[in-house]
């Protein structure tokens, strides 16, 4: 399922997707919080060994690339955490905000929203969540991603979102 765009009355843009997941909402806080967990499936471009990633009421974020990226270091700060049901942390100048609901005891539905500066901006990332969010689906289930066409995907965000 596509992403969904929205856009924000300070000129910002919100992107949200929403996933079902088969799986515990404990089992899932526990993939987007701990970042052994995270290294598996979330963000390919980090250098996980260097990045702190400490979700904590309040705590200072560092984002920082592998070194083959040639990409700055991103600063963040955890904004809002209420275990297992919301966390939201900036990244630089976005937000990102990860909701989980139950949705019995063995699944859950999975709420990501990514806030971006502008319609262009949230248009050139969300084939990147889109492709994120399945393989944190993956991940989950302990099966092996399969390769996404981004390019395809990018084409299909623009298109409908463009």
């Amino acid at each position: 399922m596509l992403g969904k765009l929205r856009p924000l009355e300070d000129g910002r843009c919100e992107l949200r997707f929403e996933r079902g997941l088969a799986h515990a909402q404990e089992k899932v806080w526990r993939a987007i919080t701990d970042p052994a967990q995270l290294r598996a499936w979330f963000v390919e471009i980090l250098d996980y060994d260097r990045c702190r990633l400490d979700f904590a009421e309040g705590t200072e974020l560092t984002f920082v690339p592998k070194p083959e990226h040639d990409l700055p270091t991103g600063q963040g700060r955890t904004t809002r955490i209420d275990p297992p049901r919301l966390l939201e942390y900036t990244w630089d100048a976005e937000v990102l905000r990860w909701e989980l609901e139950a949705d019995g005891p063995d699944a859950c539905r999975l709420i990501f929203t990514n806030i971006v500066a502008d319609r262009e901006l949230a248009i050139a990332v969300a084939s990147g969540w889109h492709a994120g969010l399945d393989q944190l689906a993956a991940f989950l289930d302990g099966r092996p991603v399969e390769q996404v066409d981004l390019a395809g995907l990018q084409a299909e965000y623009q298109d409908v979102l463009g």
